[in-house]
């Protein structure tokens, strides 16, 4: 098939738009904690776009969407981007050179690996996030890709996940649960106060966010046509549900603030990830208050626990990708890509068992390998900074720098 220009320059800029939310989601991380940490927090999420864009075309890419070994994991079709080239792939996004498609999903690949550091931020060794995040973009990102979208089992299951719900925000949230309860509780936690360090820097790193998603999302049909447009709508029309849902419960309980209503549209446009391109756009409003609701009241409950997941990954991200994941069965249609199938409210209940057997698939899995790796790291390198460092911060102790220098 011949290279449509159209999709082509559509897809290389929304994969320039899903790399700037790896850098959005540093300043997000990177306000929500103390000022003697933001640098080493932000830093986190620059190591993995470097480590991960290098891995990607050397074996992640392969491993991803090579040719399919027992629906599991894919082969060494594409090591070091073997056959990869500027003509159009047989298999995947045919109407745009082979490369744009690569380093389309290259894009994905880093932000998930760097969403589930914020669960263990102001504690852990620098040099134990990067060792986690090789093993866990080779031993748990590459196999939940390929089942997912590279021809594995459970695409073959026919489970739908359009831009990443299973694929990126369970398995961050998974592993964000297994690394908190690994990790163990902040210095302080519940003793100290744990204020943001900057409000501001929150804000603009949820705005880069938001704005990357349309990349994210309607960037997955993997056209310029009116698919990616339904997608696009359906995105942020769930993305403004959930700000406002976030923003009234906020309100009834105490008072709407921005670190909160912020917070909320990034877990509508997570809820809306695995379903934006399945379903009508104006499902988008209660797949994006159902799931800023159910990510609201969850931080709620782990605020009164003993858990230090610091900046609520499994809430937002975990939980917010489950329901989009299990809405998506119940909302798709036809209609809206024949490619996918009809949900619930169309006649088809056994697309929502088909979600749920990949919901429950990929937690328990992520959830395992990863508290393995975790615990093989804490085991021969270790994870956690002295007592010393974290009380002086790992700006200064992990990267010998500050946020804000001066007096």
């Amino acid at each position: 098939m011949p290279i449509n220009t159209g999709d082509t320059a559509w897809l290389l800029m929304s994969s320039a738009m899903v790399m700037l939310m790896t850098p959005g989601l540093a300043l997000f991380y990177g306000g929500m904690v103390r000022k003697k940490n933001i640098i080493s927090t932000m830093m986190m999420s620059f190591g993995i776009l470097g480590i991960i864009s290098v891995l990607w075309v050397l074996y992640g890419y392969s491993l991803g969407f090579g040719n399919d070994l027992g629906g599991f994991i894919g082969g060494s079709t594409y090591i070091g981007l073997n056959g990869v080239g500027q003509d159009p792939s047989t298999v995947y996004a045919t109407t745009v050179p082979h490369l744009a498609f690569m380093i389309y999903q290259a894009m994905f690949a880093i932000i998930t690996v760097a969403l589930w550091t914020g669960s263990v931020v102001e504690r852990i060794k620098f040099s134990s996030v990067m060792v986690i995040a090789v093993a866990w973009f080779t031993l748990v990102y590459t196999p939940v890709a390929h089942w997912v979208w590279g021809g594995g089992w459970l695409m073959k299951l026919g489970a739908l996940d359009f831009a990443g719900g299973t694929v990126v925000h369970i398995t961050a949230g998974a592993s964000a649960l297994a690394l908190a309860i690994i990790l163990g509780q902040r210095k302080g936690f519940k003793v100290d106060s744990m204020e943001p360090a900057n409000i501001p820097m929150i804000a603009l790193g949820a705005a880069l966010l938001w704005f990357g998603w349309f990349g994210f999302n309607a960037g997955s049909a993997l056209t310029s046509g009116g698919l990616a447009s339904s997608a696009f709508v359906a995105t942020n029309t769930a993305a403004g549900a959930a700000a406002v849902t976030w923003m009234v419960l906020s309100w009834i309980h105490k008072r709407p603030t921005l670190s909160g209503t912020v917070t909320g549209a990034v877990v509508g446009l997570v809820a809306i990830t695995p379903a934006a391109g399945f379903v009508n756009p104006l499902a988008g409003i209660p797949i994006g208050m159902i799931g800023a609701a159910i990510s609201y009241y969850a931080m709620v409950i782990r605020g009164k626990s003993r858990l230090d997941e610091s900046l609520d990954v499994f809430a937002c991200h975990g939980l917010g990708g489950t329901w989009g994941a299990l809405a998506t069965g119940i909302f798709a249609t036809t209609s809206v890509n024949a490619a996918g199938a009809d949900g619930l409210l169309y006649g088809n209940p056994m697309l929502v068992v088909k979600q749920l057997a990949a919901i429950g698939a990929v937690w328990v899995f992520t959830f395992v390998v990863t508290f393995a790796i975790v615990k093989i790291v804490q085991i021969t390198m270790g994870l956690r900074v002295s007592k010393t460092e974290e009380s002086l911060g790992l700006d200064i102790s992990q990267h010998g720098e500050r946020a804000y220098s001066g007096r």
